[in-house]
């Protein structure tokens, strides 16, 4: 399984640019060609300030302190400014300012895709753009060795930053836990402030900075306008709807007893199914399947496919460009018959194990307990009081990790936080990251559906089961659970009882 790139966050930046007198200016020598394009696209790159509430997905019910942060963005078409989406995510504030500006303007988010880190912003004052044009943007893949010229707005100093470097590789790459897509690594230097700034080649756009590999030195990786023109073009109706993508488990091809196994000769090459995604007929490959071609491409041993220009990358590149109303076209070798069969494919991936990507947790208090549904996010900031990932061990959170939800709807329900205090929960263990299996022996099928059985319950007792072998049964007299409710929320400072789709069920009748 690939894991997502952990993408560099940004910094706020100190104001320590120089000021050059107009008499100064006006000494210069005349600009060199180099120097003038250089100032032409250093003025249409902007510095971006984020004041972020990132949520506590251990106390659902409230957001972290705000903290601000910088990165950087750069004006393309429409008047308007691409930047990372980690730099904008959870933000309630966001200005940007040019190069040697002395005011900021403010902004809005017109569109984000967390999945592939990438964002669109407007301006309150679109003048700002009179005398900005958009940067133009290359119609092709750089070349590897091909130099890049990387612009920003890095930690260190407040003026615009230019570093050069060379791109290093490219391949298709896993952005997120549910897409990938084209990555370029450079090795300009790269830092903290950069992010959403653009790597330029023979004065245009060839990617935009997203982050650098920790740990390393002259690793960065930007996203390339292949990627950048996707997102943009999905956003033509108004709406951003997702790349499509399959979720399929694959293996190589390279082992003898497996090809052995599978009866193909070495003239036969592909890559193996293993766990097809999904449940049902919706789905036409099977266990064993051989993928062999998408579309006309050959597919190798390793699944990958050759591009040309001695480019070679997954073989799941080709599916956003091949695919057509939802589906793509494969051929399989199955039992040793060639099948020409369409996958389809989807711009989601549901999990039972959520990727919030970006939005707000859902959460609803009852009595001392707080519940909410378990997301990656959840589970990255559990880990640390969990005992780490093993305290997650003989429960659904670990054992469906990346599963899709058994059926539509299907969430795993978890306590989120250690008991609010209260009378009620005196000789209990600490029950924050247990898995809610059943309430009063109902079994729960997501947060909702536990809300719903909570508000309906009539017997004198709430009875909670709980997944695996550390959480012992919670047993509340639903009298005494419902009266301290109120009380437990004003003690603790809790302005509501539940996020409103909780409070929305628990309303009605």
């Amino acid at each position: 399984m690939h894991t997502p790139l952990v993408v560099a966050s940004a910094f706020i930046l100190a104001f320590l640019g120089p000021v050059w007198s107009d008499a100064r200016a006006a000494e210069a020598p005349p600009a060199a060609p180099a120097e003038a394009s250089a100032d032409r696209i250093g003025n249409s790159v902007v510095q971006v300030f984020s004041t972020r509430r990132d949520p506590d997905f251990v106390k659902p019910w409230t957001k972290q302190s705000p903290h601000e942060l910088t990165g950087s963005g750069v004006i393309v078409e429409g008047k308007r400014i691409l930047t990372n989406a980690h730099v904008v995510t959870y933000a309630s504030q966001i200005q940007v300012q040019a190069n040697h500006a002395g005011d900021k303007v403010a902004a809005s988010v017109v569109a984000v895709a967390p999945e592939i880190d990438l964002a669109l912003l407007k301006l309150d004052d679109e003048s700002f753009f009179d005398s900005r044009p958009a940067v133009g943007r290359a119609g092709t893949l750089p070349k590897v060795k091909d130099t890049v010229m990387v612009y920003g707005f890095p930690t260190g100093g407040s003026s615009l930053s230019i570093t050069k470097g060379i791109v290093s590789r490219i391949e298709f790459a896993t952005y997120s836990s549910s897409q990938s897509g084209l990555r370029i690594q450079i090795d300009a230097a790269i830092n903290h402030g950069n992010s959403g700034g653009p790597a330029i080649a023979d004065d245009k756009m060839v990617g935009l900075v997203f982050g650098q590999l920790g740990g390393a030195q002259n690793i960065g990786y930007i996203i390339p306008c292949e990627e950048i023109e996707l997102f943009l073009q999905d956003l033509a109706d108004g709406k951003y709807d997702g790349k499509p993508a399959m979720f399929d488990d694959l293996q190589t091809l390279e082992n003898p007893a497996l090809r052995a196994f599978l009866k193909v000769d070495k003239s036969v090459q592909g890559i193996v199914v293993n766990l097809p995604y999904g449940k049902g007929s919706s789905n036409p490959l099977k266990k064993w399947d051989l993928i062999t071609r998408i579309g006309d491409t050959k597919i190798d041993d390793q699944g990958m496919v050759n591009l040309g220009n001695n480019l070679r990358v997954r073989f799941q590149y080709l599916i956003q460009k091949l695919a057509k109303n939802g589906k793509v076209p494969l051929t399989v070798i199955r039992a040793g018959k060639e099948l020409s069969l369409q996958l389809p494919v989807s711009t989601t991936r549901p999990m039972v194990v959520a990727d919030l990507a970006g939005k707000y947790p859902s959460y609803f208090i009852y009595g001392p307990l707080v519940f909410s549904s378990a997301s990656m996010q959840f589970v990255g900031a559990a880990s640390g009081w969990n005992r780490g990932a093993s305290g997650f061990i003989g429960t659904p959170v670990m054992s469906r990790f990346l599963d899709p939800p058994a059926f539509d709807g299907e969430e795993i329900v978890v306590v989120s936080s250690p008991f609010l205090p209260h009378k009620l929960a005196v000789g209990y263990s600490n029950p924050a990251g247990h898995v809610v299996t059943a309430v009063n022996r109902t079994p729960i099928k997501n947060l909702g559906h536990l809300v719903q059985v909570l508000r309906d319950a009539r017997d004198e007792f709430i009875t909670i089961d709980f997944a695996g072998h550390a959480g012992e049964a919670l047993v509340f007299a639903r009298s005494e659970a419902l009266a301290a409710t109120e009380e437990i929320l004003t003690d603790n400072g809790i302005r509501a009882q539940g996020s409103p789709d909780t409070l929305k069920v628990w309303s009605a009748k």
